[in-house]
């Protein structure tokens, strides 16, 4: 089943001012060079600059080619051929061949490579030619960080403006110090692209020490990239080039910034902005620090405003009335005598302090990997790394399996089905091939979930303790999957970036929830099922709507990723974990931050609100 389509790209929230004038002129190419495509695409046909990069572009104006670029144009293209020009379509074909091939879908890669060409062909020869000769690598993508700036200057340009930045009044300084991280980024990209190893070296040598702490472990990785070849099928590479880093900055510091630009004609900064920034400008009073602190750190910035503006319905849905009738121990009547009934003792459904600590004992030493537990207390679950999956009766009510031969002579009706033999307090499930990361109950206690490295999601029986289905979809290690709350349905999120909803008796995905640039380490389900949230290595968390797969809320402000979520029983709140020690709570209605809790020191793996939501326990490794 193909992906959903990711949300189309929005355009910016507000325009600048037209009285602030026009953006630093590009730089006059030699007579021996065509022209940048950046600079020429850097302003609008009246001269006024983008506030954000959108994958719309005015049309270039026409320019006489150069004696040298029309000869290198006739050997490659026809006069008649030249003037078609799909860089966007081209990047976004290759993009997806790219990911068809590192997916091994080679059927899939072969059909869209045949419609390619054949779409090309109506187009030209040109695009025929780059289209056929081309690989599906990152050459397309990459293509961006052509520029003809001297690398020298690089650092001088940085420097420039970052003196600028600390110089800025406090109201503003705040907000302009969120463009150090994706620029410096981007700057360095373009350096080790173009061949000038020795400059992107020193250049990261010298400002990687100024950016924020949680960019640690992306610049980690950014460090790696030290050749162009490096570049080539990086996916934290192709993250930092395909997907717009959002700042969210008032319009009197924006104002600020160009006007600084234009007047130092930093061009080769300001083509940055506007190719790979979305900036989002709002009006009124610049943010503070401890604002912006509270809502950045993920891997793309801060959310879109617009992200988070679709109406989430999170009511409940309406429990049906049913009467059930009291059991004859509880009852308060009078025997035949006359005499009141007295109330038999409860014996202890949880069984002795002494087994549940055995139990606890026996998990810790055994590499658990995942656990869950049923609504009622009565089953323990755990995934191991040995690639087993053990099921526990906490009570003192044993495990059995299903007799083959239903017993007629029985009076009682689980005494004819259900077979003695084999009741134990431990059931052993094999089948995975890999360390198990997931576990979930139904809610009818009738059928088990389990999630693995392996890349299935396997449906257990509690009846005869067998696997029934093997879901196979992801390409990668799966590392979370829920039931809904009402059965019938689950969730699953993994290595590939994506989470998938599935039907008990579909083994195809109904819905792919495609948008996490990370993988999708956790999945919760809302209390009326008709919401999915997803949390993600990228820093993010994603709500998404089951009906028609669209992301309608997005949340950042976590600096590590995310490992927990739980949603409050009203359906109101959210709660979210991560590796940076905090729990976040988050209106979704309104989607707002609401809370903020610390206390932990290290990750936070588990969330659970109390029934009434009134309280929320964390867990922490």
């Amino acid at each position: 089943m193909a992906a959903l389509k990711e949300e189309p790209p929005e355009a910016v929230t507000v325009k600048p001012d037209p009285d602030a004038g026009p953006p630093p002129p590009p730089p006059a190419a030699p007579q021996s060079q065509s022209p940048s495509p950046t600079a020429a695409s850097s302003l609008l046909s009246d001269g006024e600059p983008l506030a954000g990069a959108t994958d719309s572009k005015p049309p270039q104006p026409p320019q006489p080619p150069s004696t040298t670029a029309a000869a290198a144009a006739t050997t490659t293209l026809s006069p008649a051929s030249a003037a078609p020009q799909l860089p966007t379509d081209r990047q976004t074909l290759l993009a997806v061949l790219h990911f068809l091939r590192r997916s091994n879908l080679r059927e899939s890669e072969e059909i869209l490579r045949k419609e390619a060409r054949l779409l090309a062909t109506d187009e030209g020869d040109a695009a025929v030619g780059v289209l056929v000769e081309d690989q599906p690598d990152v050459s397309a993508v990459l293509s961006a960080y052509n520029q003809q700036g001297d690398p020298a200057l690089y650092e001088e340009y940085y420097s420039g403006l970052k003196q600028f930045i600390e110089c800025a009044l406090d109201c503003h300084r705040a907000e302009l110090s969120q463009l150090f991280y994706p620029l410096f980024v981007h700057m360095y990209l373009e350096l080790v692209y173009n061949g000038h190893e020795n400059e992107a070296k020193s250049f990261f040598e010298k400002f990687h020490g100024d950016q924020e702490c949680y960019y640690q472990d992306d610049l980690r990785v950014l460090s790696s990239l030290t050749k162009k070849e490096h570049m080539r099928g990086n996916e934290t590479m192709l993250d930092f080039r395909t997907s717009k880093f959002v700042l969210r900055i008032s319009r009197d510091s924006y104002q600020l910034l160009k006007r600084h630009l234009q007047e130092k004609q930093n061009n080769q900064i300001w083509n940055i902005v506007q190719e790979h920034l979305y900036i989002d400008i709002f009006d009124g009073m610049p943010r503070s620090k401890q604002q912006i602190d509270a809502m950045v750190g993920s891997l793309a910035g801060e959310a879109k405003r617009e992200a988070n503006k679709a109406k989430v319905f999170f009511g409940l849905l309406k429990e049906p009335e049913i009467e059930f009738p009291l059991d004859d121990e509880d009852e308060e009547g009078e025997n035949e005598e006359g005499k009141p009934k007295k109330k038999k003792p409860r014996k202890d459904s949880t069984g002795s302090k002494k087994d549940v600590k055995l139990k606890t004992a026996t998990l810790c030493k055994q590499g658990l990997t995942a656990v869950d537990i049923t609504d009622d207390s009565s089953m323990i679950v755990g995934g191991f790394a040995d690639s087993t999956v053990r099921v526990w009766s906490v009570t003192p009510k044993k495990l059995r399996s299903v007799k083959s031969a239903a017993d007629k002579e029985s009076d009682d009706v689980l005494e004819r089905i259900m077979d003695e033999k084999t009741a134990s307090e431990l059931k052993i499930l094999y089948g995975h091939s890999g360390p198990v990361y997931g576990t979930s109950f139904s809610p009818d206690r009738n059928y088990l979930l389990s999630s693995s490295e392996d890349g299935t999601i396997r449906l257990w029986s509690l009846l005869t303790f067998s696997c029934l289905v093997g879901y196979k979809g992801h390409n990668y290690p799966v590392w979370d999957t829920q039931f809904s709350p009402y059965g019938y349905y689950f969730v699953s999120g993994g290595h590939d970036r994506v989470a998938r909803l599935w039907a008990t008796d579909h083994y195809q995905p109904l819905r792919i929830f495609a948008g996490h640039l990370a993988d999708v380490t956790c999945t919760c389900f809302h209390p009326n099922s008709n919401y999915v949230a997803t949390g993600s290595a990228d820093r993010t968390v994603r709500l998404w709507d089951v009906l028609n797969g669209n992301c309608v809320r997005i949340f950042t402000g976590h600096k590590g990723p995310i490992h927990s979520l739980a949603f409050s029983p009203n359906g109101k709140f959210l709660a979210t974990g991560a590796t940076d020690g905090r729990v976040l709570l988050w209106d979704i209605g309104h989607g707002l931050m609401v809370g903020e809790l610390k206390g932990h020191t290290d990750t936070i793996y588990a969330l659970k609100f109390s029934r009434d939501g009134e309280i929320l326990a964390s867990g922490m490794h």
